[in-house]
């Protein structure tokens, strides 16, 4: 009678090393071919008590770098032939070769060749036991009392080979063979036992395979296995926890060999059915010295699983998140028939930053309940996007993420947050991603996405343990000072090869699988950084992501903004003429221009492309914006600017927060007009704010966490209307005049001339000065079909006077157009050139800006 042993899911214990998880003990019949009718007395033999099911595999397992197909089908038994073989190796401590060979499949009983290539003449036996755990017993301890433990006699074969063959009923499946070899005496008494050459028992697998150590997480291996690969260089023990059902409770525990199961700093294991289990997780084990994390009472999320699955438990009248696992569940197929990426051109990007959840989630979307909030939330409103006429969609974090600190704190990186599919769980979740990316891509509508690689949710505490890359291996994963308090053990040392590894491995799958277009990169700065926190030249993960094969196809930007502390870290970013960066001194440049405190070179410069950023790259590796996901909405930042707010270099333009003063009022509406068009006759890509065209607001905060929901009905006031047809408007313009606006390179100074006030020559460093106009001549060879392509004026004026501007010089058959005056009234501050009211104005004539206003002219002919 072999022992095997099963988690109950009986009351919880005190004390209990295994999580309160009681164990039975169940008995189990196993038959050897050879039976054994001698007696054999343990006489003179010392067992002592091992610890651990540490085996010696000495010329190995069939363990090799063998690619691995991703979790497609989970549930289910996987197709197997039968009679696998798995061939084992072992050295003894006395220097004998032990083979073992273990065959046989699902369904079929499995069989144990043991063969022991000795020069020994003496009597040899073989003393085995059966587990899935590491119980700390001696087995001799368990002869001596009749229980657990078989022994079982070697034959010789003709070659004069100790050999043994053993059966086990497939039913009991998967179990690992735990054995010891001794000499005995003709009498049967037991001279000398024989340990492997690590002193420890010999250990082998049966129902299990060894495992594959890529790729990492769960997959369908090449012989149709399922494989598990875990990544741990510090653990000591490996335990994967299989679960059925809901329980919280693993259904099954098998503790990996380290002399078996794991290659480097891989474990891995696989097995040939999981037809029983819906979820999976590991505990690990590791010296608390290296300061590993390592807890065994808490059950750890694959970080490479790619469905999560959520055990909730009930605390008072609230569910709350205990426990997080990879789900073993089938993987949505969806099909792709039909998609096709736009590839636009990044010069030509418009792109619309967005919430998923508060984009849609408010009652006045008039979407339905399961609908509203959701990726298919996203999808019902790709006529808003047309209108507005925005190319690209920048998703804000969509993995799983801490709901009290919000997406930019993330604790996986190869899952979708629940929350956003209709049924609010992994599958559904997939697949209204993937429809929503679909759907987009059919409008000619790219989708980026907001990463963050650089922290993660865990800050350390107790009951983070159970969806940390702590508990798995601290010391790999993360940036472990001295003090544990301090707040940085959330830090993940992005440039560690493994970790390099990981966000790799998480950016190829969300190409791969979801066909999405690109990645912004919060927190970037952090990207550069070496372990100790100095700036990288070179930094691997940044270089390694510009020339990779699949991920330098898609749009890569670095965004420096940290939602750490709230902070913007400056630096100059490695970017191999691959990586565009979200300016943010275009933000602070033209914020503190139009509320009159900037100069005049700091305008210029930003119009221009930021040459002073991108000068080795060209104008559309700038990712412009006025107003993005932290910080004052745009509404706001015309309304509010007490002292607390003076980062946010805002201008209320009169009146602290709500007012019914006209002249206040009718200053921030220019305003608003102003903001929009800079970032749209500015060179670069300009990044559109969610909810900035329907007059969204914070009451004036700048926090993260004040942010809800968009009203969707406030799209139909006055002042969003106009706005949405202003911004379509802008979009129009960059596109007919792309020879300008959507340069890939830089325009030649020849063809720009600027003017200060009275026509006079600029006064660059003059911080009184608030009156800035540039004439930019056209490339008459740019498109010989676009004969209106004519000179453009500019005109901005950030001060409360009046300011009289002269028109440039035309030839007599051209006259001066103009298209827009923020200064006006809807529905006239803008125009199109075909427009038959749209005000003509012949060279040198004078025009009346008035205070804080632009103003664009056309040169076409009479």
């Amino acid at each position: 009678m072999a022992s095997i042993w099963f988690p109950s899911a009986a009351a919880k214990t005190r004390g209990d090393p295994h999580n309160g998880v009681i164990w039975q003990r169940r008995n189990a019949v196993t038959h050897g071919r050879c039976s054994c009718n001698r007696k054999f007395s343990p006489k003179g033999a010392s067992f002592g008590s091992p610890t651990s099911l540490n085996s010696v595999v000495r010329a190995t397992s069939p363990i090799s770098l063998r690619q691995s197909r991703p979790m497609a089908v989970a549930s289910g038994k996987a197709q197997v032939l039968e009679g696998r073989e798995f061939p084992y190796m072992f050295r003894s401590e006395k220097g004998d070769l032990v083979k073992v060979v273990v065959v046989g499949a699902v369904g079929v009983n499995y069989s144990v060749h043991i063969e022991v290539l000795s020069v020994s003449h003496d009597e040899l036996v073989l003393i085995y036991e059966m587990s899935r755990s590491d119980p700390p017993r001696s087995l001799v301890a368990d002869i001596e009392k009749g229980i657990g433990a078989v022994i079982m006699p070697f034959g010789r074969n003709s070659s004069g080979r100790y050999t043994l063959d053993l059966d086990f009923d497939s039913a009991k499946a998967p179990f690992y063979l735990s054995f010891m070899l001794h000499l005995c005496s003709d009498s049967g008494v037991v001279a000398s036992e024989i340990k492997t050459h690590r002193k420890t028992r010999f250990c082998v697998p049966v129902g299990l395979g060894p495992g594959y150590p890529a790729p990492l997480g769960a997959s369908v291996s090449d012989d149709g296995m399922v494989n598990f690969s875990l990544f741990s260089r510090n653990a000591e023990s490996v335990v994967l926890c299989l679960y059925e059902g809901k329980t919280q409770v693993p259904s099954l525990e098998i503790e990996l060999d380290p002399y078996v199961n794991r290659t480097g700093d891989i474990w891995h294991v696989s097995m040939e059915s999981i037809e029983d289990y819906v979820s999976y997780g590991y505990r690990c084990k590791g010296p608390v010295e290296k300061r590993g994390g390592f807890d065994m009472q808490h059950v750890l999320l694959d970080p490479y699983a790619k469905m999560v699955r959520n055990l909730l438990s009930v605390q008072g009248d609230t569910m709350t998140p205990t426990k997080c696992l990879g789900s073993l569940e089938m993987e949505p197929i969806f099909d792709w028939t039909g998609d096709v990426h736009p590839r636009l051109p990044t010069e030509k990007l418009v792109v619309y930053r967005l919430n998923v959840g508060q984009f849609t989630r408010d009652n006045s979307s008039g979407l339905p309940e399961d609908v509203a909030g959701t990726f298919v939330g996203v999808s019902e409103k790709v006529e808003h996007f047309k209108e507005l006429g925005v190319n690209a969609i920048l998703l804000e974090p969509i993995f799983p993420f801490d709901v009290k600190k919000g997406p930019y704190f993330p604790y996986h990186f190869f899952s979708v947050m629940d929350e956003y599919g209709q049924e609010h769980n992994a599958a559904s979740a997939i697949n209204s991603m993937k429809e929503m990316i679909k759907t987009l891509h059919s409008e000619g509508i790219e989708v980026l996405m907001e990463v963050v690689f650089t922290h993660s949710a865990e800050v350390g505490d107790v009951d983070s343990h159970e969806i940390s890359l702590r508990g798995i291996d601290s010391s790999s994963y993360y940036v472990v000072d001295k003090n544990v308090g301090s707040g940085t053990n959330s830090l993940l040392k992005c440039n560690n090869h493994i970790v390099q590894q990981l966000i790799i491995d998480s950016l190829r799958h969300w190409v791969v699988e979801f066909h999405v277009d690109g990645f912004c990169f919060i927190n970037s700065s952090s990207m550069a950084r070496g372990q100790n926190g100095d700036h990288l030249s070179r930094p691997p993960l940044v270089e390694a992501i510009a020339f990779d094969p699949i991920l330098s196809r898609t749009k890569i930007v670095a965004d420096c903004w940290s939602p750490l502390d709230m902070s913007y870290m400056e630096i100059q970013f490695p970017h191999w003429k691959s990586w565009a960066e979200m300016n943010m001194r275009f933000c602070s440049d033209v914020r503190n221009f139009l509320r009159g405190e900037g100069l005049l070179s700091d305008l210029a410069t930003r119009l221009c492309g930021s040459g002073d950023l991108f000068s080795s790259r060209g104008p559309s590796f700038s990712f412009n914006f006025v107003t993005k996901n932290f910080g004052l909405p745009l509404v706001d930042l015309v309304s509010f600017s007490t002292a607390e707010l003076a980062s946010e270099l805002s201008w209320n333009c009169g009146d602290e927060g709500p007012t019914n003063n006209n002249t206040v009022l009718e200053t921030r509406l220019k305003q608003i007009r102003n903001f929009l068009f800079v970032l749209f006759v500015s060179l670069g890509v300009p990044v559109l704010n969610m909810g900035d065209e329907c007059g969204y607001s914070t009451g004036g905060s700048p926090l993260y966490d004040d942010r809800k929901p968009i009203n969707w009905d406030s799209l139909g006031t006055g002042f969003s209307k106009q706005i949405t047809k202003f911004i379509a408007y802008l979009v129009s313009l960059r596109i007919r005049r792309g020879d300008i606006f959507q340069s890939k390179h830089f325009l030649k100074v020849e063809n720009i001339v600027w003017f200060g006030s009275n026509q006079s020559e600029p006064k660059w460093d003059d911080p009184t000065c608030k009156f800035l106009a540039l004439a930019l001549k056209s490339e008459k060879n740019f498109d010989m079909l676009n004969s209106n392509n004519g000179d453009l004026f500019i005109c901005f004026n950030a001060s409360n006077n009046l300011e009289t501007v002269v028109l440039p010089e035309l030839s007599e058959e051209n006259v001066w157009l103009r298209l827009v005056d923020t200064s006006l009234a809807f529905p006239g501050f803008f125009s199109n050139s075909y427009d038959p009211n749209v005000q003509k104005a012949e060279g040198s004539s004078s025009y009346e800006l008035k205070p804080h206003s632009c103003s664009l002219f056309e040169a076409t002919m009479d």
